[in-house]
């Protein structure tokens, strides 16, 4: 039973509601790509589906463990459960792997993301660290147990 100093705030609630709808959006996308679905070919040039065609698997797999375990994070956040962080923390390091290809093996630059579109994978990395020191902090807070 946890008592009122143990309550989350309205913002823990905001945020991780938040958190679930933008981690399915990246669920969605990774299964848009992987079934090459109509609207995931309508969304790129033949040139990008290209490029996301050849990407290594390893790549992938990273991308699919980013963005279901931020998904499951995320749920678990609003089940109030500490094992989100542990999950989140997986979630960063899969997330740091696959951008290590963007960034750093030069695999998708700006001929995946166009000019000016590296802000996506910047804005992924900014986003998956603040939710590892969220749920850190909501598990300080003892709003997760």
């Amino acid at each position: 039973m946890t008592n009122s100093t143990n309550k989350p705030t309205t913002l823990f609630w905001i945020i991780s509601v938040i958190a679930l709808i933008w981690n399915a959006m990246g669920a969605n996308a990774y299964i848009q790509q992987a079934y090459n679905t109509e609207s995931y070919q309508a969304m790129y040039t033949p040139e990008q589906i290209e490029i996301a065609n050849n990407v290594p698997a390893w790549v992938t797999a990273m991308f699919a463990i980013a963005v279901f375990g931020a998904t499951l994070g995320s749920i678990f956040l609003l089940l109030r459960k500490k094992i989100a962080n542990s999950i989140f923390v997986i979630s960063f390091l899969a997330v740091a792997i696959q951008m290590s290809y963007v960034f750093l093996l030069g695999g998708m630059g700006e001929e995946y993301y166009g000019a000016g579109g590296m802000i996506m994978p910047i804005m992924i990395i900014v986003i998956a660290i603040f939710l590892v020191w969220y749920s850190k902090k909501a598990t300080t807070k003892g709003w997760l147990s």
